[in-house]
């Protein structure tokens, strides 16, 4: 009778009590080391911001020639009293180049905040003393979820992008001619035109299905290891509408605090393109600025309050999936799953 009863005892999460749900877990680890998390987050957002401050001022000293000469065209039209329309062309090209250094800067940041998160949740477990467990080494749970971040967007966004180039290419309005391949209103240009959105909503379903795989990362598995496992946990009847439950929340509550931080900093746009106008002479630099100052500001504010919430959630609901499921993970498990 002992040995049936305890056959049938599920494994304990590693984030503690069996009974509680992913939300009251989340915010039981979130008040349990509200300390170290806090700082955590301070630490990550202010040098992230310090960063994408010093990032963004370096591409606007390096792009100032381009400025100065759409400072020089519209005094020469202002002069022959011709109004002037500004060719957005170089600045998009600009901003496209260096897409990858904020999308790496973003990605790093977000991976030390989910490594923290996932440390907290899995702090329960490990025989240390509260700060050993919380001073867990950063660096070898970064590069995996790093590799994650990588390895996922490259797994789901080309397939939406390139679909939406081909789609515009058939259907874009530059072709509305007499011999263009599809004519509109027929059934062969409606599909194609919609096909972006049946890709974009395919990518959003492989997206949820692989939303577990950083906090699979964070537990020391292999980029490809923590999407296989993510995949399988998702996967599931009882996986994936907790998944799905779990993300439409809290992506609207990622939303609308985005949303929220840039409405409440609009005032510093003016504010910046004043003072850096007077400051450079260059109304132009002074105009881009103030437009990226709302939306910085509502970066780093959504990092610092929804985004710990996600990330310990997730973390949750991954430890919660993986329990009944998954033996304990020995020490020998990182280095097979990193091979």
């Amino acid at each position: 009778m002992t040995r049936t009863t305890q056959h049938n005892r599920p494994a304990p999460p590693t984030s503690g009590n069996p009974q509680r749900g992913v939300t009251a877990t989340a915010f039981a680890v979130l008040r349990r080391h509200r300390r170290a998390l806090a700082g955590a987050t301070v630490r990550l957002v202010g040098l992230s911001g310090l960063a994408g401050l010093l990032t963004t001022a370096t591409i606007f000293a390096l792009s100032w020639p381009l400025f100065t000469r759409m400072r020089n065209q519209r005094i020469w039209y202002h002069h022959v009293e011709d109004p002037y329309l500004h060719d957005h062309t170089d600045l998009a090209l600009v901003a496209l180049c260096t897409l990858p250094l904020f999308l790496l800067l973003l990605g790093t940041g977000s991976a030390a905040l989910q490594s923290a998160c996932s440390r907290a949740v899995t702090a329960g477990t490990q025989v240390l003393s509260e700060e050993e467990r919380l001073r867990a080494p950063v660096r070898t749970r970064l590069r995996p979820v790093l590799a994650v971040y990588t390895l996922r967007g490259l797994v789901v966004w080309p397939l939406p992008l390139l679909v939406g180039a081909v789609a515009n290419s058939l259907t874009g309005l530059h072709l509305d001619t007499d011999e263009q391949l599809l004519e509109r209103g027929s059934w062969p240009h409606t599909l194609v035109a919609a096909s972006p959105v049946v890709a974009a909503f395919a990518a959003v379903l492989l997206r949820l299905a692989l939303a577990l795989a950083p906090a699979a990362a964070a537990e020391g598995l292999g980029a490809r290891a923590a999407l296989r496992r993510s995949w399988s946990l998702t996967w599931t009847r009882a996986g994936g509408a907790r998944v799905l439950a779990l993300a439409l929340p809290l992506a609207a509550l990622t939303a609308g605090v985005l949303r929220l931080a840039v409405q409440l900093a609009l005032p510093l746009r003016p504010l910046v393109r004043t003072l850096l106008e007077q400051a450079t002479g260059n109304f132009f630099a002074a105009y881009y600025a103030g437009i990226l100052a709302p939306v910085a500001v509502g970066i780093l504010v959504t990092a610092a309050l929804p985004l710990p919430l996600t990330y310990t959630a997730f973390a949750v609901l991954h430890d919660h999936l993986r329990s009944p499921r998954t033996p304990p993970r020995r020490a020998g498990d990182t280095a097979d799953s990193t091979a």
